[in-house]
């Protein structure tokens, strides 16, 4: 891991090295909350009208089914979108997606609020572009865009055929008699699938702070992820004139709202801004592109550029940057949220390093506030105190401009460790009520709570056994993060157990890759995909063998879904230590040596 090159005048000295880790103690703890994770709910019950589906109107009725497929696929975002284009290609015939929206898309099916674009840049961001053809329009493409390329795609490989939307898996249960699993759902569905792919996702179930008295506010709400523009009028792009007479509240300033609060403040009569902890943000330079621009007259053009963009956020070397953004740019300092250890001859030495080019990073960012904002008082609000790897950067060349304006009002939340209370006109924060008609919940999603990790998504593999009530017991147990033992023919997508990274489509189809690898040898030799489980111990071993303390960092960071809100970010075997670069390398070097190992005989099918 390489850590950015600090010019000598904007090197940190030790005495200001010293006052900003005591800024960012102090920061830190006016923002810790003694109810940690749990304060926020789930949308559920009461509060389950945050989480309908705003854009497929009324949902058809239709028969359960009761047929059998070759593989089911839970989950129609980009992860179960490419496991079915992967298994399309390897010749499965049969490949059944079950989604709960109302099309494929996943985040990019709930995520339409305005201003929406994705912070990765699109010709390394969208999936399968050799494949398509396409080129993206922009740097950073808008939501729409992403959106139709993800139906792109699925049209494409006769994703369409089999998929049931609207429809939620509620139990995966296997057959031993019959090996094939039984997938219900919540449509009274009881079909069969030789092969299971779980690729549920975690950014879909919105997250609602549990704020007291939140179900008491007479004026409207709704969450982003679910945008109500039947109330606001408008599109994505803006144009929102259903609140030009509205006071509108925002909670939460993490990704989405830095996307969607200059465009409310366009719109809106007056909006206020509720902040706990600012996000940092970074120049975005959004512009259009043209296929010559990144080369797309070439074959193979994209997987080129996604290649040389992971090697360089995994912390690889690179004999040049294509991507040439703030992301590769600041690669050197997510060696704290992305696994990429190397072993270091003087860890102090490294450590002292990082921290300096850490602090040059955050005085570049905190200075990009001074120079933008013009009120002295929300400037220093605005400002971020924290190390860079504590939250996920975010980059606008908007929001900072919006707090310039008489309609915009920014209300700290931090001495009172969030909002206080929601009443029947407005929210309270500290002695001040705001009367609000509009209040926006800009926080997010359940981040790394999969259907079958919450339980929601029950397992039960062979003898009965759930998933969840072993892992409950003896940790989580797979290989590579895929395969499990006493779970045959069971692939699970995600960042369990493997490897991740700020482009996690680029991960995702890696993993679609090698779960149609998987699919296809089984086939080939009618065969179980299984691990044994000391191919489970081995791989474990392997997690634990390097894996890198970062358990001090998190601990010290300003709350947030990265560390469990303040509560830190234990240490264990749950990532591939070395960067999604060498595992990608891995994997594919066991796909030729091992593969074999995990296939295991099925019983004859006169026995069956």
């Amino acid at each position: 891991m390489t850590i950015p090159h600090i010019p000598p005048h904007q090197a940190p000295s030790r005495e200001e090295l010293d006052e900003l880790r005591q800024r960012y103690r102090s920061e830190r703890e006016r923002r810790v909350r003694q109810d940690g994770a749990t304060q926020y709910q789930a949308p559920e019950a009461e509060f389950g009208y945050y989480a309908a589906d705003p854009y497929v109107g009324e949902v058809a009725e239709r028969e359960p089914l009761r047929d059998t497929v070759d593989v089911a696929v839970v989950g129609g975002g980009f992860g179960g979108i490419l496991a079915g284009a992967r298994m399309r290609q390897r010749g499965v015939q049969s490949v059944r997606v079950v989604e709960t929206g109302g099309d494929f898309g996943g985040t990019w099916y709930w995520n339409r609020y305005p201003g929406i674009h994705c912070d990765i840049e699109s010709h390394v961001y969208l999936p399968m572009l050799d494949e398509t053809g396409y080129v993206p329009e922009w740097k950073y493409a808008p939501g729409e865009e992403i959106r139709r390329h993800a139906v792109r795609v699925a049209r494409q490989f006769d994703l369409y055929e089999h998929a049931l939307f609207s429809t939620s898996v509620t139990s995966l249960t296997w057959d031993e008699a019959d090996e094939t699993w039984t997938v219900t759902t919540d449509r009274g569905d009881a079909f069969r699938a030789t092969y299971v792919v779980t690729s549920t996702g975690t950014l879909s179930t919105p997250k609602l702070p549990g704020i007291p008295g939140i179900q008491d506010f007479k004026g409207h709400t709704f969450h982003t992820s679910r945008w109500d523009y039947a109330y606001t009028g408008g599109t994505p792009d803006g144009g929102m004139t259903g609140l030009a007479d509205k006071r509108v509240g925002v909670v939460g300033t993490g990704a989405t709202g830095i996307q969607a609060i200059p465009m409310l403040a366009e719109d809106a009569a007056h909006v206020h801004v509720f902040q706990r902890t600012p996000s940092t943000v970074d120049v975005r330079a959004n512009r259009r592109t043209t296929a010559r621009d990144v080369g797309a007259d070439r074959e193979g053009w994209a997987r080129e550029r996604r290649e040389n963009y992971l090697r360089i956020v995994s912390g690889e070397p690179a004999d040049r940057d294509l991507v040439a953004d703030r992301w590769t740019e600041s690669a050197g300092l997510l060696e704290k949220l992305l696994p990429s250890f190397r072993r270091q001859d003087d860890r102090e030495a490294f450590e002292a390093a990082y921290e300096a080019a850490d602090a040059a990073k955050m005085n570049d960012l905190r200075a990009r506030v001074e120079q933008t904002v013009t009120a002295p008082d929300t400037a220093e609000k605005l400002k971020p105190w924290y190390r860079y790897a504590c939250k996920r950067p975010t980059f606008s060349d908007q929001y900072y401009q919006a707090f310039n304006r008489a309609n915009v009002t920014l209300v700290d939340t931090a001495d009172t460790h969030g909002i206080e209370r929601v009443t029947e006109t407005g929210v309270v924060v500290g002695d001040t009520t705001y009367d609000l008609d509009c209040l926006i919940f800009a926080t997010g999603f359940s981040v790394g709570t999969s259907g079958v990790l919450s339980g929601k998504l029950p397992v039960h593999g062979r003898g009965g056994t759930q998933l969840l009530h072993v892992w409950a017991r003896q940790g989580p147990r797979t290989l590579h993060g895929f395969t499990s033992n006493g779970f045959p023919n069971l692939i699970q997508m995600g960042s369990l157990q493997n490897a991740s990274s700020v482009n996690f489509t680029h991960i995702l189809d890696e993993q679609a890759v090698h779960a149609a690898t998987l699919v296809a040898a089984a086939e080939a030799e009618d065969a179980l995909v299984e691990p044994p489980r000391e191919i489970e111990d081995a791989w474990l071993a392997t997690l634990a063998e390097d894996a890198p303390d970062q358990e001090w960092f998190h601990a010290e960071c300003t709350p947030g879904y990265y560390n469990r809100e303040g509560r830190g970010r234990p240490n264990g075997p749950s990532a591939y230590p070395h960067g999604a670069h060498a595992f990608h390398q891995l994997l594919e070097q066991w796909r030729e040596d091992s593969l074999h190992d995990i296939l295991q005989p099925r019983t004859p099918a006169r026995d069956r």
